[in-house]
């Protein structure tokens, strides 16, 4: 038989929007060129790779052209398949050892929270002229942390509507770049969307590990330590996030949307 592979719409709670991953749940490990190839073959900003191991299971996340550190929606829908389909029981807490160290995820009634590592945004280091043509808006501030850009836009508004110049954001050395503004929308803290065409994604629906840089950036500034974010992508989710020291545990929803299986001749190099 082939390996299962299951679709998942992460941080919503209806199919077709939120951010797509695909989930595969392999036996044993498999090589890195073959979950590569598995991972161009989806065309989803993520794919998941899992499989067993002593204390949890080992997963690692591939976009179409590169294997990444972290990402917190391919995580989310990875949990949500253990449970869905009967790989962990529905109160089991789900354990994955990641190049990002070890990652829990757990249910919380109808949403799952995830324990990621904090990924704070240092001083405003950047600049403001080169962001701003590149994203075609005025830009307040610009930093940096070990992964990703942070751009400080206006408004709310600001952000739904910027249509950037991806050759020349693709030209900024970092992951991708986080685009952001506080929320003028009731019940939403902040806004964002991200941008990744350095890793092979013009535009990341909903990115959770963005939100480990967005959560402490936002909760020093607005004073509080649980706030709740909407990515404004023509998708769109919500996070939930809660700051507590060196980590951010992020919440959201997930919806499976396909199960299917890779074909034996898939293995065939």
């Amino acid at each position: 038989m082939g390996q299962k592979i299951v679709q998942v719409d992460a941080f919503t709670d209806r199919p077709f929007a939120g951010n797509p991953a695909a989930v595969c749940v392999m036996s044993s490990p498999r090589d890195e060129r073959w979950m590569q190839n598995v991972a161009l073959e989806m065309n989803l900003s993520e794919t998941a790779f899992l499989h067993r191991v002593e204390d949890g299971y080992s997963l690692r996340w591939f976009t179409p052209t590169v294997e990444v550190d972290l990402c917190g929606h391919a995580t989310l829908a990875t949990a949500h398949v253990l449970w869905e389909e009967g790989f962990l029981p529905p109160e089991a807490v789900a354990r994955f050892q990641t190049r990002s160290g070890l990652l829990t995820a757990k249910r919380e009634g109808k949403w799952i929270e995830l324990d990621f590592p904090a990924r704070a945004i240092g001083p405003a280091t950047g600049s403001v002229d080169e962001l701003s043509r590149a994203l075609n808006v005025p830009v307040r501030l610009v930093a940096f942390n070990e992964y990703d850009c942070l751009a400080e836009v206006e408004s709310e508004a600001v952000v739904r509507s910027l249509v950037p110049d991806m050759t020349r954001l693709s030209a900024i050395p970092v992951r991708g770049v986080i685009v952001t503004a506080r929320a003028s929308t009731a019940g939403f803290d902040f806004v964002s969307r991200f941008f990744a065409p350095r890793v092979g994604i013009d535009e990341d629906p909903v990115c959770g590990s963005a939100h480990c840089a967005l959560a402490p950036y936002w909760s020093d500034r607005l004073g509080k330590s649980e706030l709740v974010g909407y990515q404004a992508s023509p998708r769109g989710g919500a996070v939930r996030v809660r700051v507590s020291g060196s980590r951010v545990h992020l919440g959201g929803q997930a919806v499976i949307v396909l199960r299917g299986e890779l074909a034996d001749s898939t293995g065939i190099d």
